[in-house]
């Protein structure tokens, strides 16, 4: 019966540290969106960092706080790189119309001419 408990207990632990693994990297991610330069990212990083060492037996408790916290906390508009999807860059130039031929030789089609 021992030998049951603890497998239930290890699944039971792989999965809180999943979820806290998660939930860590995406209000990490979500504190540089507020801060806008790194030195003021820092110190709100390392906050967050003593937020998430915590005891075992409270970890449930806390992760339902800390989604539930994050869910309200979470920046309306996050920064996106400018040419990633959803980015303002993002595809902004047309598609060249059909048989036009870009060629990318960068100065070597003067060799070949002579």
């Amino acid at each position: 019966m021992s030998g049951i408990a603890s497998v239930s207990f290890l699944a039971r632990r792989a999965s809180q540290r999943e979820r806290v693994r998660i939930l860590y990297r995406r209000a990490l991610r979500d504190t540089l969106n507020w801060a806008v330069h790194r030195h003021l990212f820092y110190p709100d990083a390392d906050a967050l960092r003593e937020r998430f060492e915590e005891d075992v037996e409270t970890i449930d408790r806390l992760i339902a706080d800390g989604e539930a916290s994050y869910n309200k906390w979470r920046h309306p508009d996050p920064y996106i790189v400018p040419w990633a999807p959803g980015g303002s860059k993002f595809n902004r130039n047309p598609v060249p119309p059909e048989g036009i031929e870009i060629v990318y030789d960068y100065g070597k089609e003067e060799a070949e001419l002579v």
